[in-house]
Parts: C-alpha cells; sequence; structure tokens
C-alpha cells in the first residue's frame, strides 16, 4: 500500500462505523465504509467545535459559512476545494443543535446530537474554548489545533497555505467511479496490452535466433 492510501485510511479510520449526517433538507446520513471513504479520502478535514449557545459561535458562524461556500460552491470557484467541514456540536440539546445547523453551510456534515463521539472528539483534540476549528490533513495528523483568527483573518486565502502543508494531492479531476477496480483495470488495459505485445515480439525474436542458430550448427559438432 503506498503513502496516499495510508494517509486516506488514516482519516477514514476516525470515522469508520461512525454516522456522519448532511446538513442538507433530507438530513442524508454517510454510514457506509464506501460512502465514507469517498467523502473523506484525499481532502482536508475541519472539525467546528461549537454549540448555539455560545455568542462568539453565533458571531463566527456566517464567516465560516462564506470561508466555507467560497471555497466549494462552484458560484465562486470553477471547481470545489478538497475540503469538508464537519460540525462537532457541544450544544445542551438537540433542538439547539438543530437550530445552529441552520446558520451552517448545507454542505457540512455534523455527528448525531445522540452519539457521544461529539465529546471524545474534543478531548481527543483538547478543545478548550469555543469556537475551535481543528484543521487535519488527510493522514489526521493536525494542520491546526485552532484556525478560527486565521480564518478571519486571511478568509479562503488561508486554505493555500493548508494545501501546501498537507502535501495534497489534486484529484478533484478523478470521478469516483474511477476508483472502482474494474474501471482502473480499463483504464490501464491499454498499457498492458502494448506491455504483452512488447513482450511477444521478444519471445518471437528469440525463438527465431534460436532456430538460426540450430540451422548454423547443422548437426556437424563443434567444429563444423
Amino acid at each position: 500500500m503506498d503513502s496516499v492510501e495510508t494517509k486516506e485510511l488514516a482519516m477514514v479510520d476516525l470515522f469508520l462505523g461512525k454516522v456522519l449526517v448532511k446538513n442538507n433538507k433530507d438530513k442524508d446520513e454517510l454510514d457506509t465504509e464506501r460512502e465514507i471513504i469517498l467523502r473523506l479520502q484525499n481532502r482536508i478535514l475541519m472539525l467546528f467545535f461549537g454549540s448555539g449557545d455560545c455568542e462568539r459561535c453565533q458571531d463566527f458562524a456566517p464567516t465560516l459559512k462564506a470561508f466555507f461556500k467560497k471555497l466549494t460552491d462552484e458560484f465562486y470557484v470553477e471547481r470545489s476545494a478538497q475540503l469538508v467541514l464537519l460540525y462537532i456540536s457541544l450544544d445542551t440539546s438537540e433542538d439547539q443543535q438543530e437550530k445552529f445547523l441552520k446558520e451552517l453551510p448545507k454542505r457540512c456534515l455534523f455527528l448525531p446530537y445522540e452519539d457521544p463521539y461529539r465529546k471524545e472528539l474534543g478531548v481527543m483534540f483538547e478543545v478548550e474554548d469555543l469556537p475551535t476549528v481543528v484543521v487535519l490533513r488527510p493522514d489526521c495528523s493536525v494542520l491546526s489545533p485552532n484556525a478560527v483568527k486565521e480564518i478571519c483573518t486571511l478568509g479562503p486565502d488561508c486554505f493555500r497555505n493548508w494545501q501546501e502543508g498537507a502535501e495534497l494531492i489534486d484529484r478533484n479531476f478523478m470521478m469516483n467511479e474511477e476508483f472502482d477496480e474494474s474501471k482502473m483495470r480499463s483504464m490501464t488495459d491499454p498499457i498492458r496490452r502494448l506491455k504483452y505485445k512488447v513482450e511477444d515480439k521478444k519471445k518471437k525474436k528469440k525463438k527465431d535466433d534460436d532456430d538460426d542458430d540450430d540451422d548454423i550448427d547443422g548437426g556437424g559438432g563443434p567444429w563444423g
């Protein structure tokens, strides 16, 4: 397994077995390994720890929403940045969480309120203040323990710094289906056919050379 695949698995491992919910009207769930891999692989992940009863979180939410939209909405960019926003709710009730989610981008994800993993992540990344945005590389190492100030100061420009710091590989041109093994085989078939064609030519040439050697020997022994 190459290093890129290892990094992707490291990010995915953080949420395997969990349910990630889309902040859209239908609240679609990502609950299979394939769905989570396709959503998180080779992307920078922003973990937004916040709460609807936190005044500073409420003040920061419009800035974060504009930041994320300018990087991922095709209205602003030719193609979406390799960026995922996951809201880690520290709300005191599910109603409060639902209300605050309305202030966040529809493309962001969140963990269900009943999932205790929300608080475990807060401990894991040593979150002490709200709001906090922990920025992770695809290998789950921390790019920024709290990027709130950076986002407010630099806006979308700070994503370029994150890209460089994460050594992110640009795979946006690849469709999800291209990760299918059969499709990957079909992409390499022309190369493999060319390789086998060359090898067949080499084998044929070697056989012809061996036949020529037999003709020269003529059965007359080593001295002709």
